[in-house]
């Protein structure tokens, strides 16, 4: 069983500098049609505190006054 879902499993790990997408949250939506895009903006890593919360700061440069956890972020590749 191990074999089978180790297989499957992806870690993700970030690093400083890398550029991610950030989820909109389902009650955010405005229109709650499932056409409405699931990420929005590209954000790039700024910090990271034990491998799990991220601080990320907008493509301006500007911070986000809050952290996010890792499982509400996606990698994004050019």
């Amino acid at each position: 069983m191990d074999k089978t879902y180790n297989k499957k499993f992806c870690s993700r790990e970030f690093e400083e500098g890398e550029l991610v997408l950030k989820t909109i949250m389902p009650l955010l939506k405005e229109n709650q049609s499932k056409w409405v895009p699931n990420y929005k903006d590209i954000h790039e890593v700024k910090k990271i505190f034990s491998g799990i919360t991220l601080i990320l700061t907008i493509m301006d440069g500007e911070d986000l006054s809050i952290s996010i956890n890792f499982n509400s972020v996606k990698k994004y590749y050019v």
